[in-house]
């Protein structure tokens, strides 16, 4: 492709030579235009593509290096030489302003003027060509984020990029010239100990190297940084070394990192407590040290009693407050070199090392029993809770972290089944009551799959006429081996494992169905009672749920009371009151159970919109028989309270006819038990509805017990 020379000149007789020597050229072909002067060279410069210009500094318009100086401003990118008078200053002041060269008048015709020409088309080409590669380069590695900082043979910074200078806070142009060890300073990270520059060791050995781990970079304002790096000579055309060239960058955040997951893989997110892994691991180093020392070292497994209810009625978010709460509390009742861990949910471990004797563990059992008891203050609200320990020993009860821990956990069973808010120590013969326990739990959930449930209904009668007014529904349980399983042995394991849940559900909705069954086959029956566990009434659906189940069955609201329990209702008073009050606004029948064995205040009493009080049957029972209570003072007290707070009082547990005379003198409404009925299936119950028997003929004379 010919290349296009530009000549500025208004000389005829020299544009004629230089157009004659071009045209002749063996290294051509060449294409030459003509402008006879500056401002026509500047429109064609402009309108086409030029190769090359070759200029008179004399023109019409423009005399001298200003004529340069134009046509540089504006062809810097291409190669100018000027044309010139032998001895010419001016030619060789152009050539330091930046022209390729000069060309001396009357020798335009020399074969060497074309093969200059080409020879400095050529060169500004590999100029440019390398000044692209270089500015390429430089925008390369100021885009990296990687740090880039290279020095001479004497270890003297000769480049920093970008991510250098903000690493180092060094500019580039005050790092110039200045020792590597004075812009890149190294220490160790454990001992603050300078270090050498590895590109000092590079400049020695002639061989790539990296940085030991644990390096800081000391900045130019004194701050750290952690760094790792890579550095590796810089070699000349010929092979020679000149120099050494280090590419860094910070690993402070991926150290941090690094330092977080490891944590994390042994520590609760939630309250940084050791988890399991970290806590078999100091029980194991635990059981190492006492084997040496001939001691003993204790595990405490604790299981926060109604969590579930909280958690369930208030919400994950206050959940977790408390929980750390509680950790806080679990680890200002042990010492320093004691490890409190959470194993998930609401269960704690506590290693007790170097554990004298039993009593020891007993101590810090108390203490933690003593402290988780105080009300939490948790976001306006005051929360009770409580917990339940279970207790190992080692050598006794296990010589490994996973026995000893299971061993606690069977105790803590225990402690549950005594009533809860205790300790118990680990007994051999737990070990068959913790595998009925998983086989009775096992059972439970497959239960409802196959309908081994029932429900049996014991009678409510007025003291008064002896009328039945309406029923409690009892759920049993007939199990296809075990036969009818009492409802002691496995209500508890349902409400700790959460299947209390869908039984429940279950059970309301099929009260509910029965009791409009009956009164749709024209049976009269004022109100069916069901029995709400703690768990069912701390969820967050539960009253949705009731809603939805009578509105399913068809069931009256006024037709249904739901019995809860006195230690339910004062768990969380200000929020029982709230719940308490949409069922009642939704028309059902509120009733207290177990009145007298919780610990209700009289001002919480009167705000619960009750509408009765069942007096638990250990009260009944002692009317005649206990010493302390043979009067029945008890009673009387809960009668003339109810009575005074116009809410209706139902004695259970009636089984003698000095308790019957003693209810019906103190005028007790209501009452069920043994001397009436126990409970009866449904086709029976209806039965004794359809006979309208009341309690003036004893209900054994027409129906079988």
């Amino acid at each position: 492709m010919a290349k296009r020379i530009l000549v500025v000149t208004n000389v005829v007789t020299d544009a004629l030579a230089l157009q004659d020597a071009l045209r002749k050229a063996h290294d051509g072909p060449y294409e030459t235009q003509f402008a006879s002067s500056l401002s026509n060279a500047l429109e064609q410069i402009q309108k086409k593509q030029i190769d090359a210009i070759l200029v008179d500094l004399s023109l019409p318009d423009s005399e001298g290096i200003a004529t340069f100086e134009a046509l540089f401003e504006v062809a810097s990118k291409i190669p100018i030489l000027t044309l010139c008078d032998l001895d010419d200053s001016l030619a060789v002041e152009a050539v330091g302003l930046g022209a390729q060269g000069y060309l001396t008048k009357g020798h335009f015709s020399s074969y060497l003027v074309p093969q200059s020409l080409r020879n400095i088309i050529q060169r500004k080409a590999v100029e440019q060509a390398a000044y692209i590669e270089k500015a390429r380069a430089e925008i390369t590695l100021n885009s990296i984020s990687d740090a880039v900082i290279g020095t001479d043979m004497a270890g003297n910074v000769d480049y920093l990029n970008v991510a250098a200078e903000h690493m180092t806070l060094w500019k580039r142009e005050e790092a110039q010239g200045q020792s590597i060890n004075l812009v890149m300073p190294l220490v160790q990270c454990e001992n603050k100990q300078a270090k050498a520059n590895p590109i000092i060791q590079v400049l020695r050995q002639d061989k790539a190297t990296t940085l030991t781990p644990g390096t800081i970079l000391l900045r130019r304002d004194g701050s750290e940084v952690a760094i790792e790096d890579s550095t590796a000579p810089i070699h000349d055309s010929e092979g020679n070394m000149a120099g050494a060239v280090m590419v860094f960058h910070d690993v402070s955040a991926t150290q941090a990192m690094a330092v977080k997951m490891a944590h994390l893989a042994q520590h609760d997110f939630l309250t940084n407590l050791p988890n399991r892994a970290l806590l078999n691991d100091r029980i194991a180093q635990a059981i190492g040290l006492a084997k040496r020392r001939e001691t003993h070292l204790a595990i405490l497994f604790l299981d926060l009693d109604n969590f579930k209810h909280i958690n369930d009625s208030l919400g994950h978010a206050i959940g977790d407050m408390l929980l750390k709460s509680v950790t806080e509390r679990l680890c200002a009742c042990v010492r320093s070199s004691d490890t409190v861990s959470r194993q998930g949910g609401d269960e704690f471990v506590i290693l007790v090392t170097d554990d004298k004797s039993a009593e020891n563990a007993a101590y810090t059992a108390e203490k933690l029993l003593k402290s988780l008891a105080a009300p939490h203050s948790i976001n306006k609200h005051e929360l009770y809770v409580t917990t339940s320990i279970g207790i190992s020993s080692y050598p006794a009860d296990g010589t490994d972290a996973e026995t000893l821990i299971k061993n606690a956990d069977t105790a803590m069973y225990q402690a549950k089944e005594r009533g809860r808010n205790n300790f118990q120590f680990f007994k051999p013969e737990m070990n068959v009551r913790a595998v009925e326990r998983q086989v009775i739990e096992a059972n439970l959930r497959l239960a409802l799959i196959r309908n081994e449930f029932s429900l049996h209904y014991q009678p409510k009668i007025n003291l008064e006429s002896g009328a039945i007014t309406g029923a409690e529904a009892l759920l049993r349980w007939a199990h296809p081996q075990w036969g009818m399983v009492p409802p002691i042995r496995f209500i508890r394991i349902a409400e700790d494992c959460g299947v209390i849940v869908p039984i429940g559900r279950w059970v309301l909705r099929e009260a509910c169905a029965q009791t409009k069954q009956w009164q749709d086959d024209g049976l009269t029956i004022a109100a069916i009672s069901v029995n709400i566990s703690a768990v069912e009434f701390r969820r967050q659906d539960f009253v949705e749920g009731v809603r939805t189940i009578l509105a399913e069955t068809g069931l009256s609201p006024n037709c249904l009371q739901l019995e809860i329990t006195e230690s339910v209702l004062m768990h969380h008073a200000e929020g029982s009151v709230a719940i308490l009050q949409q069922l009642k606004d939704m028309g059902i029948q509120l009733a207290v159970d177990d009145f007298g064995t919780g610990y209700s205040s009289l001002s919480y009493l009167n705000q619960f919109p009750i509408d009765v009080l069942k007096i638990d049957k250990s009260f009944v029972n002692d009317i005649g028989a206990s010493k302390t209570d043979g009067d029945g003072g008890i009673v009387s007290a809960v009668i003339a309270m109810g009575n005074s707070l116009n809410q209706k009082v139902i004695a259970e547990g009636i089984e003698k006819q000095g308790q019957l005379s003693f209810l019906k003198a103190q005028h007790c409404e209501e009452g069920q038990g043994y001397i009436f009925s126990r409970p009866l299936a449904a086709e029976q119950f209806a039965k004794l509805l359809r006979l309208g028997v009341t309690a003036h003929v004893p209900i054994s004379a027409v129906m079988p017990n």
